[in-house]
Parts: C-alpha cells; structure tokens; sequence
C-alpha cells in the first residue's frame, strides 16, 4: 500500500526527480553503493538502517535522513529505517528546520531545552520522525548492521572507520552554515537541501527499481 505523502512534499520530490541528469557520474557511482547496501539488506532481512552522519548533527544529516524517509515512501520501499547522527552534539539547525518546512515537511516543536526535540512529519499516516542532535552512536540509532552516510567532509575525515557499519559511503556536501547571517542565506539553505533531496531520491529510485524487477 503506497504511503501518501504530504502534497507539496510530493510535488517536491517529483520536481527533484527531474534533476537527476544534473548529477555527476561520479556521484551517482557513490549514491549506487549506497542504493546496492540497501537492496542487499532489504534481500537478507528485509530491513535495511541507514544513519546520516555530520560532525555536528544539525545541518545536513537530518536533511539526509527525512529525505531518505520521504523518498522511501515516495516509491513505496517498506523496511527502510533512518537515522542521523554526529559526532559531537549541538542542535538541530533552525535555518536547516526553516528549509525542510519550506518543502513541505510539516514540523512541530521544540521543547524548551538546549537541544531541542522537534517532531517531523512526511505524511498523515506515519508516525512522526523524532529530530534532535545526538552522537551516531547514540540510541534511538542502531548499534550495528546499518549504513553509513557521511555527510561532511570533516566528519569522513575523522571518522575513517564507523563502528557497528555494514557499509559506510562519503557523499560529502557544502555546509550551509557558511551563509548564516548572510543575504544569501534562505538561498543556500533552499540549495543545500534541494540537492541533498535529488540526490537521496536518486538513490532511492535505484532501489526502487531493483525491487521492481525483482
């Protein structure tokens, strides 16, 4: 059964779909590995984990992971979970809250706390994704069999080996937070999370087709 999406999420998504030309051979290689250990763990158990991983879990691990969530809905992929974490703990970044709401994930919150908890929702009828900053370590992530995505270039420069990995892919993108305070903020924010979704759905849409064709 096709999990509904939120409909300006939805049109999102299939406006990213058609930019998936613009992304390098390259990428796309590093975005197969990761669409390959998904479809590997789907065909032994069927459940595949993947946790985005950022120094600071605040930016674009989250963006990584309620991308990946939402994509894998949007092709109807069951036993995928999605996780994100750091490697020290911050908070969840308002201008990356502010990008994700503006695409269409409906977000609520925070508690008051220095690391607030926010409550993400892609559609009516799945359970709300948990947002906070963590290590990737930390639970509610899992502790093993799972893959990781690094998501920044410091983050996959100190973490070579990720402990409990199935596999662990770099897809390192530019930090947002360079335009913080900056007339072009909204914009890098809006870039940086646009790519991030055409390239996860990409990968998903890999995945998507594998399962297809059984």
């Amino acid at each position: 059964m096709t999990t509904p999406l939120f409909p300006k999420l939805a049109h999102y998504l299939a406006d990213a779909a058609n930019d998936f030309e613009q992304i390098s051979l390259q990428r796309k290689a590093l975005l197969r590995q990761i669409a390959d250990g998904v479809i590997d763990a789907l065909d032994k158990t069927g459940h595949a984990a993947l946790i985005y991983v950022c120094t600071h879990n605040s930016r674009r691990s989250h963006m990584g992971q309620l991308w990946a969530a939402a994509a894998a809905a949007y092709y109807n992929i069951p036993g995928v979970a999605t996780y994100s974490g750091g490697t020290a703990i911050t908070a969840f970044n308002p201008n990356a809250i502010q990008a994700l709401a503006d695409a269409g994930f409906k977000i609520t919150g925070p508690e008051v706390s220095p690391n607030p908890h926010y409550s993400v929702a892609y559609s009516a009828e799945e359970a709300p994704v948990e947002a906070f900053s963590k290590r990737y370590m930390d639970p509610p992530n899992p502790a093993d069999h799972f893959i990781a995505v690094m998501t920044c270039a410091h983050a996959d420069d100190n973490c070579p080996f990720v402990a409990g990995a199935s596999l662990r892919v770099a897809t390192p993108y530019e930090d947002p937070k360079e335009a913080d305070g900056k007339p072009n903020q909204a914009q890098v924010y809006s870039q940086r999370c646009k790519e991030i979704a055409t390239e996860v759905l990409y990968t998903f849409s890999l995945v998507a087709e594998k399962v297809a064709n059984g």
